[in-house]
């Protein structure tokens, strides 16, 4: 095997790039996708396509050399980005073949087999590169929960937005949009600690400010998660005179997700500001 994909790392990469990438074409020729959840696997099967293949070029061009002063341990960050990747698109397999798949929708199916076999080659990787045991914030207690944190708060969303386009458009209470916000924001704010741990230069010039700025952080998402953990089944499955949903079903499985997401998530807080200590 030539060009970046050289060994058993390359092959590996260049199997999730095809098999990730199947999916989509698969998808894309079919018809658009209109669904949040179809949404949502699109864009993981994107993100593990160009997170291997940026990877690769990388460490074919040893630009990773380069990035030394400013990037962690390449072992580390490699290896988070693969775990993210593994997690994220075993999260899209399970969500079309629940959402999508059924016995007569042979394309659907195909596009299931395709984004299962991606998530056992991405699985597989993972595995590989946890062998080596890198170490860094990524691969440590704090980055695997950051990321966690991240990834739910990605689910919620994409619950709480199917929620809102299967109920009417004049469905929608203050109490879920502030929800929302709260998730949003949360969301937001996790990813940017994120990527203030990755910058080597900024963990020096900032070193003891972010620990602080962690602390509060977790502080303040904690109250906001607890709010939200209360205001969401409050306002999502009060009872009104007339039904407010296309699809009643799905509808209470989007607020379920939603309501066990944000505990989920509200415990990940806790135990991140924990750590902080």
């Amino acid at each position: 095997m030539c060009g970046p994909f050289k060994g058993c790392q390359g092959i590996l990469r260049l199997l999730e790039i095809i098999f990730s990438a199947i999916p989509v074409i698969i998808v894309i020729l079919r018809d658009k996708m209109t669904s949040p959840w179809g949404v949502w696997c699109e864009f993981v099967w994107v993100f593990c396509i160009i997170v291997p293949l940026v990877l690769s070029v990388v460490e074919d061009r040893m630009l990773h050399i380069l990035l030394a002063a400013f990037l962690p341990d390449w072992a580390d960050l490699t290896c988070g980005l693969t775990t993210l990747c593994a997690v994220m698109i075993t999260s899209a397999t399970i969500i079309f073949l629940v959402v999508f798949v059924c016995l007569s929708c042979i394309v659907d199916i195909l596009c299931f087999i395709f984004s299962l076999v991606a998530t056992v080659v991405f699985l597989c990787d993972t595995v590989n590169q946890r062998k080596m045991l890198p170490s860094g914030y990524l691969c440590g207690r704090r980055g695997v929960l950051r990321t966690a944190e991240a990834f739910i708060a990605c689910i919620i969303l994409t619950a709480a937005t199917d929620h809102f386009v299967n109920a009417e458009w004049s469905f929608h209470p203050f109490g879920l949009t502030c929800c929302i916000i709260v998730f949003a924001v949360c969301l937001l704010v996790t990813v940017v600690i994120i990527v203030l741990n990755l910058l080597k230069l900024l963990q020096c010039l900032l070193s003891f400010g972010l620990n602080v700025m962690e602390i509060v952080f977790n502080i303040v998402a904690v109250l906001l998660y607890l709010v939200a953990v209360i205001l969401w089944p409050v306002f999502g499955y009060k009872r009104h005179e007339y039904n407010p949903y296309i699809c009643g079903e799905c509808s209470y499985a989007n607020m379920n997700t939603v309501t066990i997401g944000a505990i989920i998530n509200l415990v990940f807080y806790i135990l991140d500001l924990v750590l902080c200590f």
